[in-house]
């Protein structure tokens, strides 16, 4: 398994009731690019905000410590 960030625009709603989009990065832990797409939309599926994952790349994190 392997650590990716993985970019997910996401469209909020501010305080004045205006809609914009927005790019959050997630850390995933997984076997591929594929199966951490597949996460995040295991993840967001059940949300109420409309999602669209933008990339997901490698890095060269090799542990978490926390």
């Amino acid at each position: 398994m392997a650590y990716y960030i993985a970019k997910v625009k996401v469209l909020i709603t501010d305080q004045n009731g205006k809609e914009k989009k927005v790019v959050e990065q997630y850390l995933v832990n997984g076997v591929s690019v594929t199966d951490v797409e597949a996460k995040i939309h295991t993840e967001f599926r059940n949300g109420v905000v409309d999602f669209e994952v933008s990339s997901v790349t490698d890095t060269k994190i090799i542990k978490v410590i926390d």
